[in-house]
């Protein structure tokens, strides 16, 4: 299968945006709820942003504020806007369906926030 495809990370300083975007080339992408997830380095792989088909979206605590998760059914994309990013939002984020994994996992995109 083609793989999802994460992209818009970077290096970026304390207090920066950026916008990440998810491909999801796959035919039963309006019927689940994504996912954004990140892997910070050394840790494990935890959920910080969810959106349903619907477009209710739900965060973690730590991101609630900062980041927004949206969605386009129609191009299969899924986004997540990054705003007033900080030293430990540091990892690689990915994105997948939620709660449980539909899809493979992509190679994910690398966001460094240098303080």
């Amino acid at each position: 299968q083609v793989p999802l495809v994460e992209s818009g990370g970077g290096l970026v300083q304390a207090g920066g945006s950026l916008r990440l975007s998810c491909a999801v080339p796959r035919s039963t992408f309006g019927i689940y709820t994504m996912g954004w997830y990140r892997q910070p380095p050394g840790k494990q792989r935890d959920l910080v942003a969810q959106i349903t088909t619907g477009g209710r979206t739900n965060y973690a605590d730590s991101v609630k504020g900062r980041f927004t998760i949206s969605r386009d059914n129609a191009k299969k994309t899924v986004s997540l806007q990054m705003n007033s990013l900080q030293p430990d939002d540091t990892a690689v984020y990915y994105c997948n369906t939620y709660p449980f994994r539909a899809y493979s996992w992509g190679q994910g995109t690398q966001v460094t926030v240098s303080s």
